[in-house]
């Protein structure tokens, strides 16, 4: 399957504006806010590779939102089996963008989906809250607006 996500899509658009809005640009390497260490983070939450001390402009930042959401969409292409509208597909793909996609995957919210129980795995989002054990008021916002747009058309 193409993924959903290429350069120019109406949903890779959707989705850049998305999860930029949760995430938040910051063009210089910072700890992660809950462990204040690993995984250094820069950018739009981008974790891979990144040291103290590394720098991106907001072009580069960009760039790379849109590279790396097109592989989080692969997978959740490749572990969601039901029938993904546009609004659902781009909140579970922030959702695996957020947790990673083998969670987002191996998560009660998919399982449901997959199973048909739409609504349900929707609310299922609301779960994932926390980092680090610590419920972060963000994460709380975030997973109920990925469960609001998970939900349309349901």
């Amino acid at each position: 399957m193409a993924n959903r996500l290429q350069k120019g899509s109406a949903a890779a658009a959707m989705a850049v504006a998305w999860v930029g809005s949760f995430e938040g640009l910051r063009q210089h390497a910072y700890p992660d806010p809950a462990t204040q260490g690993q995984p250094w983070t820069i950018c739009y939450g981008s974790t891979n590779g990144v040291k103290p001390g590394d720098y991106k402009t907001v072009g580069e930042c960009r760039a790379l939102l849109s590279l790396e959401l097109r592989r989080y969409a692969n997978g959740i292409e490749q572990c969601v089996t039901a029938p993904l509208p546009d609004a659902r597909f781009v909140a579970l793909t922030s959702f695996a963008y957020n947790v990673g996609v083998r969670a987002a995957c191996g998560s009660s919210a998919v399982r449901l989906i997959n199973q048909g129980r739409t609504a349900e795995g929707c609310e299922a989002l609301l779960k994932w809250n926390r980092a680090a054990g610590i419920t972060f008021p963000g994460l709380t916002r975030r997973r109920q607006k990925e469960r609001a747009f998970c939900l349309e058309g349901t």
